[in-house]
């Protein structure tokens, strides 16, 4: 699994994908992911650590 900040990574390179159209709706979905997602930070590493433990405990 990839940690959060690949996680974050990811976002931000597919939001750069669709930079060139901001008022296309899956930049807007992706612009406004990563901004939520990196202001909760702590709350997403959170998130994703439990879910890296549930998988590893299946």
């Amino acid at each position: 699994m990839l940690t959060a900040d690949q996680l974050l990574a990811r976002l931000y390179a597919l939001r750069k994908d669709y930079a060139d159209d901001p008022e296309d709706e899956t930049y807007q979905a992706l612009h406004h992911a990563f901004l939520f997602i990196s202001y909760n930070m702590a709350g997403f590493k959170d998130y994703i650590r439990a879910e890296a433990e549930k998988a590893a405990n299946d």
